[in-house]
């Protein structure tokens, strides 16, 4: 898709780049973005031009001004920039309060960074590990999509041989921290539905946080696993996980996760998780520290 229907406000632009008017409260600023930019180029201009006045706390809605109703419209889905428009980014309003409501059919998990490099540096990890491939088998009888990504795979090496990364989505290498990579985002855009992600891995002040915050920042409810994610330092897990919280992310726990999504005794793959979970990691005092 280009525009809004009946031209969506636009006439046509020439060259490698088009012009558009950014609009934000009081402010309009003329500039302008390569030819076919999508939604997340429009929102790396935003930020741009009006950083300091955006709470990235809030969430948005990015609008294109449509002749044909002589108003603003929500900005059409898979929307490329193709001719001369003016474009807002409009702060809700309404308070949004964070449910934490969990459905197989909405959710996607991600597994961040479970290499073999980090084993004998990250706090816990061998419980860590235990947890995520519960998850995993978690998602795969529940028909869970599921992410995966590798820091640096050719340096700290793959994802640990104890996790079974069969009927994974994606599976990708990166050296960007967060793992809200424009594979990830294609990923996400074919998944129909997709309103929750379910977080863990390592590690958690830097490849968790980073992707937690860039995730929020799209729209998505996160959930992050506590006895499925550490860093090298307790302290530095401690306090990360006590800022996410306070951004709304849900800091939870894998059978709280795994028991939410099936939701009722009488779900047909309820006896097999239940004995996942009966297969409980050993005690290691990594829940103390959150």
């Amino acid at each position: 898709a280009t525009a809004a229907p009946g031209g969506g406000g636009c006439s046509p632009g020439g060259g490698g780049s088009v012009p558009v008017l950014f609009c934000f409260s009081v402010f309009a600023r003329p500039s302008s973005v390569p030819h076919g930019a999508g939604y997340e180029l429009l929102i790396q201009k935003f930020l741009s031009l009006y950083g300091d006045q955006i709470d990235m706390h809030r969430k948005f809605v990015v609008q294109l001004f449509a002749e044909e109703w002589s108003q603003y419209v929500d900005l059409p889905k898979g929307f490329l920039v193709s001719e001369r428009c003016k474009v807002r980014l409009v702060p809700l309003q309404i308070q949004m309060t964070t449910l934490g409501n969990l459905t197989p059919s909405s959710t996607v998990f991600f597994c961040c960074d479970m290499q073999e490099r980090f084993r004998p540096a990250i706090k816990y990890f061998g419980d860590i590990i235990s947890v995520g491939q519960r998850l995993l088998q978690g998602a795969r009888l529940l028909g869970i999509p599921v992410i995966v990504t590798e820091q640096y795979p050719k340096g700290l090496g793959s994802t640990v041989q104890e996790i079974d990364l069969t009927g994974a989505k994606l599976v990708l290498p990166k050296t960007k921290f967060s793992m809200v990579l424009p594979e990830v985002e294609a990923a996400l855009a074919e998944i129909p539905g997709v309103r929750s992600v379910v977080l863990f891995g390592v590690e958690t002040h830097v490849c968790i946080q980073q992707t937690a915050l860039e995730l929020i920042g799209r729209g998505l409810e996160v959930h992050i696993v506590a006895d499925a994610t550490s860093s090298r330092s307790m302290m530095d897990r401690m306090f990360a996980l006590e800022r996410l919280a306070r951004t709304g992310i849900i800091v939870t726990t894998s059978e709280a996760i795994l028991l939410q999504l099936v939701a009722d005794k009488e779900h047909p793959k309820f006896k097999e998780i239940q004995n996942l979970i009966k297969a409980s990691a050993p005690e290691s005092g990594l829940l103390s520290k959150v």
